[in-house]
């Protein structure tokens, strides 16, 4: 039997979940499926990518703390620099712009409100896709 596992689905430490939960809304495009402070716990989905932004609270029992990295796999080096564009005009925390990088990823950086990073990035490295554009 073969088993496949499903997409992981981080959760994010945050601060405030309402005030995460805007910027993720706001600024990077997610929209925010469920939850809430009173739970410690939201969801938010674009597409297939979905995570849990969870408050200290929730976070006790397991005692997960943050900042976390979060890297965002896309398609196409097009991808990565349309989605920089697309943060950078929505005000996104933008640390680094796109760069094909020598060990064969295409590259940025951003963060959230709470320090967490995320790097987006394409692997034109090992990948036999034939768009090194």
């Amino acid at each position: 039997m073969k088993l496949e596992f499903p997409g992981a689905v981080p959760e994010i430490p945050v601060r405030d979940i309402k005030e995460a939960a805007a910027y993720y809304e706001n600024n990077l495009g997610f929209t925010v499926d469920w939850g809430g402070e009173e739970l410690g716990l939201a969801g938010i989905s674009k597409g297939n990518c979905r995570m849990f932004l969870a408050n200290s609270d929730f976070r006790k029992g397991c005692g997960n703390i943050g900042p976390v990295l979060i890297w965002l796999n896309l398609k196409s080096k097009d991808e990565v620099n349309d989605l920089y564009r697309l943060w950078s005009s929505s005000k996104a925390k933008l640390i680094s712009e796109p760069e094909s990088k020598p060990w064969g990823l295409h590259e940025f950086m951003a963060k959230d409100l709470d320090g967490n990073l995320f790097r987006v990035f394409y692997d034109f490295g090992t990948r036999n896709s034939g768009d090194d554009a």
